[in-house]
C-alpha cells in the first residue's frame, strides 16, 4: 500500500468484509467467541476485554498511521495515559511539560505520587533544563512531552528530548493529540511511545470518547498489552467504530481546520484589544522554526489573552459560532478558558495558567464566519 496518509487514513484497517464484501466493516458486537475445542480460538479471540475484531481494525489503523508496530485502544485518553503510567515502578521518577493537560498532571501527582512514583515538571523546550534533569541525583525514568502544549502552544523538540533521555535508559512518551499523527509523527523522531485522547481530532465529532497508545517496540507493546487486558478498561466496539470513521476524513479535517486557524492566528495577533497570541505558525512564535521542521502545519489551536479575567468571562460567554465548551478537535469550534475549566486542576501549582487565558479550538466552518463571531465577542464583552 502506499505510504502516502491520506491514503492510509482511509484505508489502513479498513479492508472489505471477506464475507459479505461490506465496504464498512461490520461492529462485532459480541463479548465472548466460540472455541473449537479447549483454547482452539477462531482469530485468536476469546473474550471482548482481551480482544475484539473492531477494535483490533482501529489498533491496527493508528499504528499505522503513526508509522508504528503495535497499537493499543483504550476506553479514553486518561485510561491510555494510566495504562502508560503502569511501566514505571515505585521509586521512579516521571519528568513531565510544565504547560500540560490539568488532567494529566493530575492523574501524576494526585493519584501516583501515592504509590512512589514522584513526577517533576520542567520547561522541556529548554535542553539545558533536560539535560539537568537527567544529570542529577535521581534521573527520571520516564519524559512526557506534549508538543504542542496545551494550552499555551509550547513545541518541544522531540529529537533532542529523546535523545537524552535515550541515554539515560529512559522511555520518552509524546502526547500527540494537538498534532495527529497528520501533523507530527513522533515515533519517526526517536520516541518511544506516541500517546492520543482519540475524543479529539482522531475522532472529530464530539461524539466519542477514547484513547490510543502506538509503539515500534515489541517489548513495551507486550507490556502496555498485559495491563490492558488486565486493567480493562478498553473501549467498547461501536466506539472504535466510531473513531474510525473519524481516522477517515482526518487529513481533509486537518487541512481545513489548520488553514482556518492561521488566519485567526494572524487577525488576532493584530487586534488592539489582544495582549498575546499562541500559536506557532506565526513569526513570533519563539519555536516557528523547529514547528516548520517537525510539524506538517502548525495545527488548529491556539490560545491568546484579552488582559482581565472579567473581560475574557464576558468574551467566551459573547460567542455563538464558538461553542463555550471543554474539549477540543471536532468539526465545529470551540472556545474556553483553561484556568477555571481544563486546567482546574493546576490551579495554585507550578502549572497554573494565566487566569485570563482563552483557548480556541478552530472547527472547519468558514473562516469569515468564525472571524465575525470573534469581532462581535470583542464588542459585546468591552463594557
Amino acid at each position: 500500500m502506499t505510504d502516502r496518509f491520506e491514503t492510509l487514513a482511509v484505508h489502513a484497517g479498513a479492508d472489505p468484509d471477506p464475507h459479505t464484501g461490506a465496504v464498512v466493516p461490520a461492529i462485532e458486537m459480541s463479548t465472548t467467541f466460540k472455541q473449537d475445542g479447549v483454547g482452539g480460538l477462531r482469530g485468536g479471540f476469546e473474550y471482548g476485554r482481551s480482544g475484539n475484531p473492531t477494535r483490533n481494525a482501529l489498533e491496527s489503523a493508528i499504528a499505522t498511521l503513526e508509522g508504528g508496530a503495535h497499537g493499543l485502544a483504550y476506553a479514553s485518553g486518561l485510561a491510555a495515559t494510566q495504562n502508560i503510567f503502569y511501566l514505571l515502578k515505585p521509586g521512579d521518577r516521571l519528568l513531565m511539560s510544565d504547560d500540560v493537560y490539568g488532567g494529566t498532571w493530575r492523574l501524576a501527582d494526585k493519584v501516583w505520587r501515592r504509590y512512589g512514583i514522584e513526577t517533576d515538571a520542567a520547561d522541556l523546550t529548554d535542553l539545558d533544563e533536560v539535560a539537568a534533569a537527567f544529570s542529577g541525583p535521581a534521573p527520571p525514568r520516564m519524559v512526557w512531552i506534549e508538543t504542542p502544549s496545551n494550552p499555551l502552544l509550547k513545541v518541544v523538540d522531540i529529537s533532542a528530548v529523546t535523545r537524552l533521555a535515550a541515554v539515560a535508559g529512559a522511555t520518552t512518551v509524546v502526547d500527540n493529540t494537538f498534532a495527529t499523527p497528520y501533523l507530527q509523527r513522533p515515533l519517526e523522531l526517536g520516541a518511544d511511545l506516541v500517546m492520543h485522547s482519540a475524543t479529539k481530532y482522531l475522532g472529530g465529532h464530539s461524539d466519542v470518547i477514547g484513547g490510543l497508545i502506538a509503539t515500534r517496540s515489541d517489548e513495551l507493546a507486550e507490556k502496555l498489552r498485559f495491563h490492558q487486558n488486565a486493567g480493562g478498561a478498553v473501549p467498547s466496539p461501536f466506539d472504535c467504530f466510531l473513531i474510525m470513521r473519524g481516522l477517515r476524513t482526518l487529513a481533509v479535517r486537518m487541512e481545513r481546520a489548520c488553514a482556518n486557524a492561521l488566519v485567526l492566528a494572524v487577525w488576532l495577533a493584530e487586534h488592539s484589544d489582544v495582549r498575546q497570541v499562541n500559536y506557532p505558525g506565526l513569526t513570533t512564535h519563539p519555536a516557528i522554526r523547529l514547528a516548520q521542521r517537525q510539524m506538517r502545519r502548525p495545527g488548529a489551536m491556539l490560545s491568546f489573552e484579552l488582559g482581565e479575567d472579567d473581560r475574557a468571562r464576558r468574551f467566551v460567554s459573547a460567542t455563538r459560532l464558538f461553542t463555550l465548551a471543554e474539549s477540543l478537535g471536532a468539526v465545529e469550534s470551540l472556545i474556553e478558558m483553561p484556568a477555571p475549566m481544563t486546567h482546574a486542576s493546576v490551579v495554585d501549582t507550578p502549572l497554573a495558567v494565566p487566569p485570563a487565558l482563552i483557548r480556541l479550538s478552530v472547527g472547519i466552518e468558514s473562516v469569515d464566519d468564525l472571524k465575525a463571531d470573534l469581532e462581535a465577542a470583542f464588542a459585546a464583552s468591552a463594557t
